[in-house]
């Protein structure tokens, strides 16, 4: 099954997938959030020491299986896979115009 993703959206998963944390940051709005289950991260150089912690650091790949829309954000379901959390997760994003404003994750 094929899931389309707004290009913000898909710009985050294709990054990191590719391990291309420079592609994942120009996804970020400069004053973007990552919100990985209450702890925040903000602003490109916050979002990068997550991402090498949690996510490109240790290989996640990231299989979008559903997508939905509530109250403006884009929540979608995925399957992870990686070195590090590996299982089924939401991610909640709020776009503003061609960057992610914010990325929330909940399992």
């Amino acid at each position: 099954m094929t899931v389309t993703l707004p290009a913000p959206v898909q710009a985050v998963f294709d990054a990191t997938n590719a391990g291309d944390t420079d592609a994942f940051l120009d996804a970020f709005a400069a004053d973007g959030v990552v919100d990985d289950w209450g702890r925040e991260f903000h602003g490109h150089e916050a979002i990068k020491r997550w991402s090498d912690g949690e996510n490109i650091g240790v290989q996640a790949r990231l299989t979008p299986t559903a997508v939905t829309t509530h109250d403006g954000e884009y929540v979608v379901t995925a399957t992870v896979a990686g070195g590090g959390f590996n299982g089924p997760s939401h991610f909640t994003f709020r776009v503003a115009s061609d960057r992610v404003a914010r990325m929330t994750i909940r399992a």
